[in-house]
């Protein structure tokens, strides 16, 4: 996937006081998020936005654009 995290959301939530219970138990986000930021997928802009307000920063702060290589079937 040629977007990733470029920090480790849910530590940087901790820091700030809010773990995955308190995600839970005040809604902020849903279990599914949580185990997509577990695992690196994507998100969608609600979350990112969540996120970003959560942490007070910008996109470009948590994700970035990784080029992958273009392979031979994707030249054609």
């Amino acid at each position: 996937m040629p977007l990733r995290f470029k920090i480790d959301v849910l530590a940087e939530l901790k820091k700030r006081g809010i773990t995955t219970y308190t995600i839970r138990r005040d809604r902020i986000m849903s279990e599914s998020t949580v185990q997509k930021l577990r695992s690196g997928q994507g998100l969608a802009w609600d979350s990112i936005e969540t996120i970003c307000r959560l942490l007070n920063c910008q996109p470009g702060d948590i994700i970035e654009f990784v080029q992958e290589p273009v392979t031979e079937s994707q030249a054609d």
